[in-house]
Protein backbone atom coordinates (compact mmCIF):
# COMPACT_ATOMS: atom_id res chain seq x y z
CA UNK A 1 0.00 0.00 0.00
CA UNK A 2 1.57 3.46 -1.13
CA UNK A 3 1.72 6.35 0.89
CA UNK A 4 0.32 9.72 -0.26
CA UNK A 5 2.56 12.58 -0.64
CA UNK A 6 2.71 15.19 2.07
CA UNK A 7 1.55 18.74 1.01
CA UNK A 8 4.35 20.88 0.41
CA UNK A 9 2.67 23.58 2.11
CA UNK A 10 2.30 21.15 5.75
CA UNK A 11 5.86 20.37 5.18
CA UNK A 12 6.88 24.11 5.50
CA UNK A 13 4.39 24.85 7.86
CA UNK A 14 6.06 21.98 9.96
CA UNK A 15 9.44 23.61 9.48
CA UNK A 16 8.38 26.76 10.86
CA UNK A 17 7.63 25.74 14.11
CA UNK A 18 10.03 23.65 14.43
CA UNK A 19 12.38 26.51 14.21
CA UNK A 20 10.37 28.54 16.63
CA UNK A 21 10.34 26.14 19.54
CA UNK A 22 14.56 25.93 18.90
CA UNK A 23 14.69 29.45 19.19
CA UNK A 24 12.69 29.31 22.49
CA UNK A 25 14.69 26.70 23.67
CA UNK A 26 17.71 28.48 23.60
CA UNK A 27 16.97 31.37 24.75
CA UNK A 28 16.51 29.69 28.00
CA UNK A 29 19.90 29.75 30.01
CA UNK A 30 21.05 26.15 30.75
CA UNK A 31 19.59 24.60 33.99
CA UNK A 32 17.21 27.01 34.49
CA UNK A 33 13.57 26.01 34.26
CA UNK A 34 10.88 28.74 33.36
CA UNK A 35 8.55 29.13 35.84
CA UNK A 36 4.85 27.29 36.00
CA UNK A 37 1.82 29.26 34.29
CA UNK A 38 0.00 30.87 37.24
CA UNK A 39 3.49 30.80 39.62
CA UNK A 40 5.57 33.95 40.79
CA UNK A 41 8.94 33.97 39.07
CA UNK A 42 11.76 33.94 42.22
CA UNK A 43 14.85 35.36 41.76
CA UNK A 44 17.83 33.42 42.77
CA UNK A 45 18.11 34.77 46.46
CA UNK A 46 14.75 33.30 47.35
CA UNK A 47 13.12 36.82 46.78
CA UNK A 48 9.98 37.23 44.58
CA UNK A 49 10.45 39.66 41.30
CA UNK A 50 7.45 41.62 42.58
CA UNK A 51 9.10 43.01 46.16
CA UNK A 52 12.04 44.46 44.06
CA UNK A 53 9.44 46.78 42.40
CA UNK A 54 7.58 47.41 45.90
CA UNK A 55 9.10 50.60 47.64
CA UNK A 56 11.86 49.82 50.44
CA UNK A 57 11.09 49.27 53.70
CA UNK A 58 13.06 49.56 56.68
CA UNK A 59 12.38 47.45 59.13
CA UNK A 60 12.77 48.83 63.32
CA UNK A 61 14.85 48.14 64.96
CA UNK A 62 15.48 47.92 68.64
CA UNK A 63 18.68 49.92 70.19
CA UNK A 64 20.78 48.55 72.94
CA UNK A 65 20.14 50.45 75.88
CA UNK A 66 22.67 53.23 76.85
CA UNK A 67 24.69 53.16 80.01
CA UNK A 68 23.51 56.61 80.66
CA UNK A 69 20.42 58.61 79.37
CA UNK A 70 20.80 61.09 76.41
CA UNK A 71 19.25 64.42 76.58
CA UNK A 72 17.12 64.27 73.53
CA UNK A 73 15.67 61.45 74.77
CA UNK A 74 16.03 60.29 79.01
CA UNK A 75 14.07 57.71 78.78
CA UNK A 76 14.65 54.47 77.03
CA UNK A 77 11.22 53.04 78.07
CA UNK A 78 7.80 53.28 76.09
CA UNK A 79 5.85 56.59 77.64
CA UNK A 80 3.18 54.03 78.51
CA UNK A 81 5.11 52.65 81.21
CA UNK A 82 5.59 56.13 83.24
CA UNK A 83 2.71 57.21 85.41
CA UNK A 84 0.80 60.39 83.65
CA UNK A 85 1.60 64.32 85.27
CA UNK A 86 0.56 65.30 88.42
CA UNK A 87 -0.22 61.27 89.99
CA UNK A 88 1.29 62.50 93.08
CA UNK A 89 3.58 59.95 95.55
CA UNK A 90 1.24 57.16 93.95
CA UNK A 91 3.13 56.78 90.54
CA UNK A 92 6.91 57.29 91.81
CA UNK A 93 7.15 53.39 92.30
CA UNK A 94 6.39 52.99 88.96
CA UNK A 95 9.15 55.59 87.97
CA UNK A 96 11.91 53.83 90.19
CA UNK A 97 11.19 50.49 88.40
CA UNK A 98 11.48 52.28 84.82
CA UNK A 99 14.90 54.02 85.65
CA UNK A 100 16.08 50.03 87.66
CA UNK A 101 14.67 48.09 84.44
CA UNK A 102 16.68 51.10 81.85
CA UNK A 103 20.01 50.82 83.75
CA UNK A 104 20.84 47.82 85.01
CA UNK A 105 22.99 48.06 88.67
CA UNK A 106 26.58 48.49 88.15
CA UNK A 107 28.16 49.16 91.39
CA UNK A 108 28.51 48.02 94.61
CA UNK A 109 25.99 48.43 96.99
CA UNK A 110 28.25 50.48 99.49
CA UNK A 111 28.91 52.75 96.86
CA UNK A 112 25.73 53.24 95.42
CA UNK A 113 24.08 53.85 98.61
CA UNK A 114 26.58 56.78 99.28
CA UNK A 115 26.31 58.21 95.75
CA UNK A 116 22.53 57.82 96.06
CA UNK A 117 22.36 59.68 99.29
CA UNK A 118 25.28 62.62 98.14
CA UNK A 119 22.68 63.31 94.94
CA UNK A 120 19.82 63.58 96.63
CA UNK A 121 21.17 66.16 99.03
CA UNK A 122 23.25 67.98 95.99
CA UNK A 123 19.77 67.88 94.45
CA UNK A 124 17.80 69.45 97.62
CA UNK A 125 20.39 72.08 97.98
CA UNK A 126 20.64 72.89 94.39
CA UNK A 127 16.89 73.64 93.39
CA UNK A 128 15.64 74.33 97.34
CA UNK A 129 19.15 76.37 98.66
CA UNK A 130 18.76 73.67 101.93
CA UNK A 131 22.10 72.24 102.65
CA UNK A 132 24.69 74.35 100.87
CA UNK A 133 27.15 75.38 102.95
CA UNK A 134 28.32 71.63 102.77
CA UNK A 135 29.43 72.19 99.48
CA UNK A 136 30.93 75.47 99.18
CA UNK A 137 32.72 74.80 96.34
CA UNK A 138 29.77 74.22 94.34
CA UNK A 139 27.64 76.63 95.86
CA UNK A 140 29.48 79.65 96.08
CA UNK A 141 27.39 82.50 98.59
CA UNK A 142 25.30 84.70 96.38
CA UNK A 143 22.31 86.54 98.47
CA UNK A 144 21.47 88.02 95.30
CA UNK A 145 20.04 84.33 94.16
CA UNK A 146 17.07 82.76 96.11
CA UNK A 147 16.44 78.85 95.74
CA UNK A 148 14.37 78.41 93.14
CA UNK A 149 11.86 75.95 94.62
CA UNK A 150 10.39 75.85 97.39
CA UNK A 151 11.37 73.21 99.91
CA UNK A 152 8.34 72.09 101.40
CA UNK A 153 6.53 71.41 98.06
CA UNK A 154 9.77 69.83 96.64
CA UNK A 155 10.17 65.43 96.30
CA UNK A 156 12.68 63.59 94.83
CA UNK A 157 10.53 60.69 92.98
CA UNK A 158 13.16 58.16 91.90
CA UNK A 159 16.71 57.82 91.54
CA UNK A 160 19.54 55.42 90.95
CA UNK A 161 23.37 55.61 90.57
CA UNK A 162 25.49 54.34 88.01
CA UNK A 163 29.01 53.87 86.38
CA UNK A 164 29.76 56.96 84.29
CA UNK A 165 31.70 54.98 81.48
CA UNK A 166 34.50 53.51 83.62
CA UNK A 167 34.70 52.54 87.23
CA UNK A 168 35.98 55.56 89.10
CA UNK A 169 33.42 57.71 87.34
CA UNK A 170 29.24 58.00 88.36
CA UNK A 171 26.22 59.50 87.63
CA UNK A 172 22.86 59.80 89.47
CA UNK A 173 20.22 60.43 87.54
CA UNK A 174 17.42 61.41 89.77
CA UNK A 175 13.76 62.80 88.94
CA UNK A 176 11.59 65.37 90.71
CA UNK A 177 8.73 67.24 91.42
CA UNK A 178 8.11 70.59 93.08
CA UNK A 179 6.88 73.87 93.13
CA UNK A 180 8.66 77.31 91.78
CA UNK A 181 8.32 80.91 93.14
CA UNK A 182 5.93 81.41 90.95
CA UNK A 183 3.79 78.94 92.05
CA UNK A 184 4.06 76.46 89.26
CA UNK A 185 4.28 72.46 89.94
CA UNK A 186 6.05 70.72 87.73
CA UNK A 187 7.47 66.70 88.45
CA UNK A 188 8.96 64.34 86.24
CA UNK A 189 11.57 66.47 86.25
CA UNK A 190 15.29 64.89 85.54
CA UNK A 191 18.68 66.01 86.86
CA UNK A 192 21.92 64.02 86.98
CA UNK A 193 24.96 65.17 89.32
CA UNK A 194 28.31 63.29 88.24
CA UNK A 195 30.77 62.21 90.65
CA UNK A 196 34.59 61.06 90.25
CA UNK A 197 36.02 58.75 92.97
CA UNK A 198 39.11 60.09 94.67
CA UNK A 199 41.69 59.20 97.30
CA UNK A 200 42.13 61.70 100.19
CA UNK A 201 44.62 60.35 102.76
CA UNK A 202 44.24 56.92 101.91
CA UNK A 203 40.17 56.81 101.86
CA UNK A 204 38.63 56.39 98.59
CA UNK A 205 35.68 58.93 98.18
CA UNK A 206 33.19 59.91 95.35
CA UNK A 207 33.43 63.52 94.54
CA UNK A 208 31.13 65.93 92.85
CA UNK A 209 31.61 67.59 90.65
CA UNK A 210 30.31 70.91 89.22
CA UNK A 211 27.26 71.17 86.90
CA UNK A 212 28.15 72.53 83.73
Amino acid sequence: MTTPPRSPRLLVLSTVILAVCGVALLAVPHGQQQPAPGSSPVSVAGVPSSAAAAPSVIAPTIAATPSRPRAASPWPVAPSALPPHGEGTAGDGAIQQALEAAWPADLPTDDERELLATGRALLRADATGVGREKWPELFPRSPAVAPAFAAARFRIQAAIARQDGRPDKAVVHLVWAGTDRGGTFTDLRITDWHFTRTTTKGTPAWTPQPRT
